[in-house]
């Protein structure tokens, strides 16, 4: 009986420790997770922080089953939902901004760059993702232009900005109509 009673104890003992290290690297593996609650636009875990002589954002992001949904108008389908990006030329981000928009569309989650210049809006579709994969994406100031790259395709879009300071722009839903479920979205940033 001491045999068995011992073995517990060490199983108990490892299982308590093997169950603590598999918490800590879901905490500590630098994603933070934004939830876009149903019926909203904007996501948790979304402050302002002001960026200044911002040069490139490299960050990581996954995308789970919730990025699937159907509009209640089917137009509003190829509406673009925003990811994550920034606001440039110490304006705000409806006047100049990039970012990368996404959207769920013929059975794909399709990436896009999404940029307003002048208060001027445009986009261009870069490619399209698996969900629940880590995907790799950057936004690039240089000069006149912004380079967008998403796991190795890169795509240039015109930049009419002459400061690059702004701040943040966090996941947010829609244009005209609201999430219509709760969406979990993933980021890490890569310095």
């Amino acid at each position: 009986m001491k045999i068995n009673l011992r073995l517990l104890l060490w199983i108990v003992f490892f299982s308590f420790f093997s169950c603590k290290k598999a918490e800590q690297k879901l905490i500590d593996d630098g994603f933070i997770t934004y939830t876009i609650p149903q019926g909203g636009h904007y996501s948790d875990n979304s402050k302002l922080v002001m960026l200044s002589a911002i040069s490139e954002l490299k960050f990581t992001v996954v995308f789970d089953g919730s990025a699937k949904y159907i509009s209640a108008l089917p137009e509003n389908q190829l509406d673009i939902n925003k990811l994550y990006g920034f606001s440039d030329n110490n304006t705000q981000h409806h006047e100049n901004s990039a970012r990368i928009g996404w959207r769920w569309n013929e059975d794909e989650l399709q990436l896009f760059a999404y940029i307003y210049n002048n208060s001027v809006r445009s986009f261009q579709y870069i490619k399209s993702v698996s969900l629940n994969d880590e995907i790799n994406c950057s936004i690039k100031i240089e000069a006149n232009k912004y380079v967008f790259t998403v796991d190795g395709t890169t795509i240039e879009m015109p930049r009419f900005s002459t400061s690059p300071n702004g701040y943040k722009l966090y996941p947010y839903f829609g244009g005209d109509e609201v999430a219509p479920h709760k969406i979990l979205i993933r980021i890490k940033e890569i310095k």
